[in-house]
């Protein structure tokens, strides 16, 4: 999309460019009205550059979130399991007395 923008501007500017060199002004000589072509060049210039600068940082930012993201699945199902695992290793019914953890030792072992 901002190709697109980029190269419409592009084509405004020759425009400009072709109206300028075409009419003429009577306000302004033909230096002063190259000097302004210039600039406009040079300004088209630097968002050209400033575009491509803002896509290659964008494409890094993009690969960072998809490593996040898939991290951020692996801890989660982590997470599920020890839930499960110490849910599961809860005494059941019984307190957590030393007696009970002497007996639940033994029937692990």
């Amino acid at each position: 999309e901002l190709d697109n923008q980029l190269t419409a501007k592009s084509k405004t500017l020759d425009e400009l460019k072709q109206s300028l060199a075409s009419n003429g002004s009577a306000e302004q000589t033909p230096e002063a009205q190259s000097l302004r072509i210039a600039e406009l060049c040079e300004m088209k210039d630097s968002i050209v550059n400033q575009v491509a600068q803002l896509k290659a940082s964008m494409e890094s930012i993009l690969e960072q979130w998809k490593a996040y993201d898939e991290i951020y699945a692996e801890v989660s199902l982590m997470t599920t399991r020890y839930l499960y695992c110490i849910d599961q290793c809860k005494p059941s019914g019984e307190e957590a007395s030393l007696e009970a953890l002497k007996k639940q030792v033994k029937t692990l072992q």
